[in-house]
């Protein structure tokens, strides 16, 4: 097989690994991803999907959350924050424009380029079943 198939078939392969992504709001891991995928190419390996997913992730296609130690992946590019539920470990998209911060006051000569921050609590289908 030459370098040029073998660059088409992981073009391919990526493809696929970024349409599993954008196919869910629940930002999967790359186990789900892997699984989906497979539905597709059965003979892709989970390697292949961790690649690609990192290969995604590196060049800002798809975003990466790292929560209890496990990697979840997020389609959303979009500026957002996260609400993770500490009881189902479901995690939640929250708009920036529903998050207000106060005027934030820096030493000087520090600029702000970006806010990462998530919310814990518990969803509302956990409080209900509780």
């Amino acid at each position: 097989m030459s370098n040029r198939t073998h660059q088409r078939k992981r073009s391919k392969q990526r493809e696929q690994v970024l349409d599993a992504v954008r196919s869910t709001r629940s930002h999967p891991t790359a186990d789900w991803v892997f699984h989906e995928v497979r539905k597709n190419m059965p003979r892709v390996s989970i390697a292949t999907v961790y690649r690609d997913l990192n290969i995604l992730s590196d060049s800002g296609e798809i975003g990466k959350i790292v929560h209890d130690g496990q990697m979840r992946f997020d389609a959303n590019m979009d500026k957002h924050f996260h609400f993770i539920c500490t009881s189902c470990k479901s995690i939640y998209d929250i708009p920036d424009t529903w998050v207000e911060f106060p005027d934030l006051k820096l030493p000087r000569g520090y600029a702000v380029e970006e806010v990462k921050m998530d919310f814990y609590g518990i969803c509302p289908t956990c409080r209900r079943s509780a």
